[in-house]
């Protein structure tokens, strides 16, 4: 074959499309979620092991209980600190975390692409205190250890709505790929709480949330009991704290014109 007819061919040919990543996750998300697994494998240890761990680092209100003076729980002093956090990296069981997983897919991984790593972090351990807080004022004497991230999912659902339905955002009719999407300029506050979308989804989640807990339904296998005062201060705490953690700049103007797309979808 002649040399230039191979060069010619070889020029002419069509470029090959890009691999698709098989991971298409933020990586602060990934590692999130990696965490909560490798913790999870703690269920592999000895039962006096695995309750030596729920008893450490779950949450547990009997253990501020300044009139219980002499009851020692394990992990001493410090375990009133860490447990605020550590509590949210511990599941049930499998179910469990596939739940909390289902619902970071969508809002967690808006927030971690806007957010960056060091923020979204973060913002998980805030939003997780904040449903531990909650948690302890509801069930000031109760004995049984919480886990679960559900405080800190119900905080980056609330944190996200802040920008989802925004023009271009990932929850609305127009938008673009997912960095850009995560990244458009937010609602205040204020102007979110009038937004129709914006409340029509605040009703449904807190609807959900008290149907859980006035009719105390459980969940997972090992029956569980929903502990939705703590998915409520995680919730108000993404709501409210949000723009502390919120690198984007917001365009007042432009914000509020980004979001005209009115109920029926139409821009």
């Amino acid at each position: 074959m002649d040399p230039l007819e191979s060069q010619s061919d070889t020029s002419l040919a069509p470029p090959e499309a890009p691999r698709e990543p098989i991971l298409t996750l933020p990586g602060a998300l990934t590692a999130y979620i990696g965490l909560i697994a490798l913790i999870h494998l703690r269920v592999l240890l000895p039962d006096e092991w695995e309750i030596w761990t729920i008893d450490v680092f779950g949450f547990i209100p009997k253990r501020y209980d300044a009139t219980l003076l002499d009851i020692t729980f394990p992990g001493g002093s410090g375990a009133k600190v860490w447990s605020f956090v550590t509590y949210s990296l511990l599941h049930a069981n499998l179910s469990h975390i596939g739940f909390n997983v289902l619902w970071l897919l969508p809002f967690g991984s808006a927030l971690a692409r806007r957010f960056g790593a060091v923020r979204f972090f973060v913002f998980m351990a805030v939003t997780a205190a904040a449903g531990a807080l909650a948690h302890l004022l509801t069930h000031e004497h109760a004995i049984a250890p919480m886990i679960g991230a559900s405080a800190s999912v119900s905080g980056t659902m609330a944190a996200a709505i802040r920008f989802a339905f925004v023009k271009g955002s990932f929850l609305s009719f127009n938008r673009g790929d997912a960095d850009s999407a995560a990244k458009v300029p937010a609602l205040s506050l204020s102007r979110a709480l009038r937004d129709g979308r914006v409340l029509g989804f605040l009703a449904v989640w807190f609807g959900v949330n008290i149907i859980f807990g006035v009719g105390s339904i459980a969940i997972g296998s090992e029956g569980a009991s929903v502990a939705w005062q703590a998915h409520i201060g995680g919730f108000l705490a993404g709501l409210m704290l949000f723009a502390l953690f919120d690198p984007i700049p917001r365009a007042r103007h432009d914000a509020a014109d980004a979001s005209s797309v009115d109920q029926s979808g139409r821009v």
